[in-house]
């Protein structure tokens, strides 16, 4: 796994967003991006992640800062997930996790002392021309909004 660091131009995606819409990084183009990855939809880790950047939604969008999730979820778990918590960003269904392979954030994980692949939580954010500002690999749910703030200061 190769992790992506400050300067490096942010690995282009195109996939479905909870309503099926084709989204992709050039769409973000002008803006800032807060990219995030997360390993399940309506999981305690993911649902505090998700509902912070929901929370800090209005003070990111005045930093023209723009957000979207991404996880190995089917779509209509991620529309289920995102209507559940009244998310008002995307979340994109990864379910081959090509997307997350880019970003080195698909990697062997553990627990209870089984080992598999899977999402390593981690957020990126991403300039208006499409280059990574900074990367959060292993990232704590609770310091993906702070983080991104703090690397604008």
């Amino acid at each position: 796994m190769t992790e992506l660091e400050k300067g490096d131009a942010a690995p282009d995606f195109c996939l479905n967003d909870q309503d099926g819409k084709t989204v992709k990084l050039s769409d973000f183009k002008g803006r800032k991006l807060l990219l995030y990855f997360y390993p399940r939809a309506d999981t305690p880790g993911c649902t505090t992640q998700a509902c912070s950047i929901r929370d800090s939604f209005k003070d990111l969008t005045g930093k023209r800062i723009a957000s979207v999730g991404i996880s190995p979820d089917l779509v209509d778990d991620q529309k289920k997930f995102a209507a559940k918590f009244n998310l008002p960003f995307k979340l994109l269904a990864d379910e081959e996790h090509k997307v997350a392979e880019a970003y080195g954030v698909w990697g062997e994980k553990s627990m209870y002392g089984k080992t598999y692949m899977g999402i390593i939580r981690s957020s990126f954010l991403i300039d208006e021309k499409g280059v990574i500002i900074q990367a959060w690999y292993k990232v704590k749910p609770e310091d993906t909004v702070p983080n991104a703030i703090d690397a604008l200061k």
